[in-house]
């Protein structure tokens, strides 16, 4: 200890200075995120976006690296002098669960740090099933996607798509499962799997990860601006602004089911106007009256009628069955004309299995869209079918939750741990679970065709 300075003096020089983690934290955060945002991208980059000077831009790389969380093996091309060293987030140093529950349908897969969807699982499954049924079938499809990764790289999250509307604040994980779908109300879903696995979860729309999944690997790539609609017993929209989905304050944006529409003396909402139940009993009708030939004979050889053989048959010509889906795609184009001419999107991306079946409610739509939009809004405007089908919703829990795991808000609090399983809150809310009763044992559910 230096002359004349006492122990208690030399405390007080120290006390109230921040501690390292806390000045370093908020620039590891912003590095963290220009590295994702530019992948890959060089220090030099850095130091001009960030402003942060090269000392501790080179400082907080070092951090970085020494948590894990970046790699800078690779070098860049020479432009007259030294190659520059890349940085990079490395992505394969977690893994991400991701699931979508449709209404007949369940998908898994495992993505990376980054997002990108590194395998998925598609098979058979009746949302409206019981709810046991449903996490036991998901628990195992979901251990049994990650032990099929030959990378030792740990769970940080997991990411579910489900139809509802999921309100919530980016960046916090579920510490409850939300009444996203009526039948699972009161049942612990979101609780069971972080017990099971011991990563946060995150939960959105499927219409938000479908359009996400669109923006990143399909037609909307590179766009600013796209208008994403799924077409099903419920018809929603997916905004994308400045090249980010727009979720509004609560998360419940472009409801556009709940409209109000007008077909001759009567008035609906468009999810009862247009929707895929309207197609069905429309169908049955035609099929019953006899005034769709194709339907009839399905009817009479004991077939059941589904929305999806009222869009093959007018596919096949059925004259009846075509003005069914003409009329769908004509009320769904007059809403989506008001939001077109409202948001002036480049691109607007249909999606459904009715939608993917022909090009007659494509047709419909197109037509009533350009005929009562803006000239200038739909002067290069284009109107198209998605071609990811069920892997979009995937795609885009995946992107989600990489947005997610390294929000500045959430970020903050893990990145001096290395690991959001460090995050303290995620600690605590883990705590909780092990402190709280299991769920009773559940029967184990029929199989749905081999993975």
């Amino acid at each position: 200890m230096p002359d004349g300075l006492t122990t208690t003096q030399t405390a007080a020089r120290g006390k109230g200075r921040p501690k390292v983690a806390d000045t370093a934290a908020p620039s590891l955060v912003e590095l963290l995120n220009l590295i994702r945002a530019a992948d890959p991208t060089t220090r030099q980059e850095l130091e001009r976006k960030s402003e942060l000077g090269r000392a501790v831009v080179a400082d907080r790389l070092t951090m970085l690296a020494d948590l894990g969380l970046i790699d800078e093996s690779e070098t860049g091309t020479a432009t007259g002098g030294r190659a520059p060293r890349l940085v990079r987030l490395a992505a394969r140093r977690g893994r991400i669960l991701v699931a979508t529950l449709d209404q007949t349908a369940l998908g898994v897969g495992v993505a990376d740090l980054a997002g990108n969807l590194l395998t998925e699982h598609h098979e058979e499954f009746e949302l409206n099933a019981p709810p046991e049924m449903l996490a036991d079938r998901l628990t195992t499809l979901l251990r049994w996607s990650l032990d099929r990764q030959s990378s030792p790289a740990g769970l940080w999250g997991i990411s579910l798509s489900v139809p509802g509307t999921v309100p919530g604040t980016e960046g916090d994980f579920l510490t409850r499962t939300p009444p996203a779908v009526p039948a699972w109300e009161g049942f612990p879903l979101v609780e069971q799997l972080t017990r099971s696995f011991g990563a946060p979860v995150w939960m959105r729309s499927s219409v938000d990860t479908m359009t996400m999944g669109e923006l990143h690997a399909g037609a909307g790539q590179a766009l600013s601006s796209m208008l994403f609609v799924k077409i099903g017993r419920r018809i929603g929209a997916g905004i994308v602004s400045e090249g980010r989905l727009y979720r509004g304050a609560q998360g419940a944006t472009g409801l556009i089911g709940a409209l109000p529409v007008h077909l001759g003396d009567r008035t609906g909402t468009l999810d009862t106007m247009a929707g895929s139940d309207m197609v069905l009993r429309e169908g049955r009708h035609v099929a019953e009256s006899g005034r769709s030939a194709y339907l009839a004979d399905h009817l009479r050889r004991g077939g059941e009628i589904t929305a999806l053989d009222v869009a093959q048959a007018a596919q096949m010509g059925d004259e009846a069955c075509t003005e069914i889906l003409t009329t769908s795609g004509r009320l769904i184009g007059q809403v989506v004309a008001t939001l077109t001419n409202t948001l002036n999107p480049e691109l607007i991306v249909l999606s459904g299995a009715i939608v993917q079946t022909n090009d007659i409610m494509l047709a419909a739509v197109r037509e009533a869209v350009y005929g009562a939009s803006h000239p200038l809004v739909t002067r290069d405007l284009r109107i198209i079918r998605s071609q990811m089908g069920s892997s979009a919703g995937l795609v885009g829990a995946a992107r989600a939750a990489a947005e997610l795991l390294f929000a500045p808000t959430f970020l903050k609090d893990w990145v001096m741990q290395g690991s959001p399983l460090n995050h303290p809150g995620f600690i605590a809310f883990r705590g909780s679970l092990d402190l709280a009763p299991p769920p009773p044992p559940q029967s184990p559910p029929p199989r749905k065709g081999a993975p």
